[in-house]
């Protein structure tokens, strides 16, 4: 049985269908699979990385973490921007708000210079686009001038979110690496530059398995390998702990931001919500289970607000926020602790004598 609410929300002025988009990644990477995406029931799509640098992929590029029968518990990837010339990958978001006028279409974009980030920004405005992520967080780039080294540097953060606001009127959202200790700091940054959003996170720089015979990091790319990003179900604690220290900031907490990072059921989905996050982006689990992975989604978060009598998504909002404090903030006087009731147990324990000796005592 499925259920469907009115799950609509408005992020950043832009009214969504539902919170449940895309991230960008090889599964929105050509209009194909964002149209496919899109009449599967997602609100909105986070479009593969734009950037002028294009990228020779390597093959094979992915690698996954699992444990004992699991299909897996991580993902690797070492895949960078997108493979597209610009005017090919615009040209899709162009034609995808003409035939899905309602939906959500993000461009997420990246440079590596002043020019270029004006550049892009221009054209994803350009392409129809409702909404432009700048890409701080690629954990796999081949330089220095893109992606999480650059999410690293607060100052560049803040330089390049003011070129690209400077060129354009949409809303901006800044995309941040977990690959360093402190978020805000960069996030903080971000909106200095005007940025109006904030994305958290990206993947997690990684190696997950050692080929046990060849003595190689997998996967291996002609007799080697390299550290890159990690995402799954095994990131979403981390991705929780990053969103709940961006919104207990008080320079960030009224902050519109984005979650994703782990996110694969429906419960996911409300915890991201509950911890703050009003938008929620989606990847690895698409790979793993398809696009109609939304519609238990939907169906989840419905049938959950419908017994909790919610009316709308944005009153589930970072409602858990009140309830994470810091380590000494804690009652350390509260402690539950087991009370044995003698009796019961004796009786236990002759019930299970009997099971397990048919009551023959040796």
């Amino acid at each position: 049985m499925t259920l469907k609410r009115d799950l609509s929300i408005d992020f950043l002025g832009v009214h969504c269908e539902n919170p449940f988009f895309l991230s960008s990644s090889p599964v929105g990477s050509n209009y194909e699979m964002c149209a496919k995406a899109l009449e599967c029931g997602w609100g909105g799509i986070f479009y593969k990385t734009i950037s002028v640098f294009i990228p020779n992929e390597c093959s094979p590029r992915f690698d996954i973490a699992s444990k004992e029968n699991t299909p897996w518990t991580g993902f690797k990837n070492m895949e960078m921007t997108s493979d597209k010339p610009n005017e090919v990958n615009f040209g899709y978001i162009k034609r995808l708000k003409k035939d899905f006028p309602e939906k959500v279409i993000v461009a997420s974009i990246m440079g590596s210079n002043d020019d270029e980030w004006a550049v892009l920004a221009k054209e994803a405005q350009k392409a129809g686009s409702d909404m432009i992520e700048c890409n701080f967080s690629c954990p796999q780039m081949t330089s220095s001038t893109m992606g999480s080294d650059v999410g690293q540097s607060p100052e560049l953060v803040k330089h390049y979110c003011e070129v690209v606001s400077a060129n354009t009127t949409l809303p901006v959202i800044a995309k941040m690496t977990p690959n360093i200790g402190n978020m805000e700091i960069p996030a903080r940054a971000a909106i200095e530059g005007g940025a109006k959003g904030i994305a958290a996170i990206n993947t997690v720089k990684s190696i997950t398995n050692i080929d046990l015979d060849l003595n190689i990091g997998m996967p291996v790319v002609n007799g080697k390998s390299s550290v890159s990003g990690y995402s799954g179900a095994a990131v979403k604690p981390i991705a929780l702990r990053f969103i709940s220290d961006l919104k207990h900031d008080p320079l960030l907490k009224s902050i519109p931001l984005t979650g994703i990072g782990g996110i694969e059921t429906w419960r996911d989905c409300v915890e991201f919500l509950l911890l703050g996050a009003s938008n929620i982006q989606v990847t690895t689990a698409i790979m793993q289970y398809g696009y109609r992975i939304v519609e238990d989604m939907i169906s989840g978060l419905s049938f959950y607000m419908e017994d909790y009598g919610i009316k709308k998504v944005e009153d589930i909002v970072g409602k858990a926020l009140d309830s994470i404090v810091g380590a000494d903030e804690l009652d350390r006087t509260y402690k539950i602790l087991v009370k044995v009731n003698e009796e019961n147990a004796r009786a236990v324990k002759d019930v299970m004598f009997h099971v397990l000796t048919g009551g023959i005592r040796q």
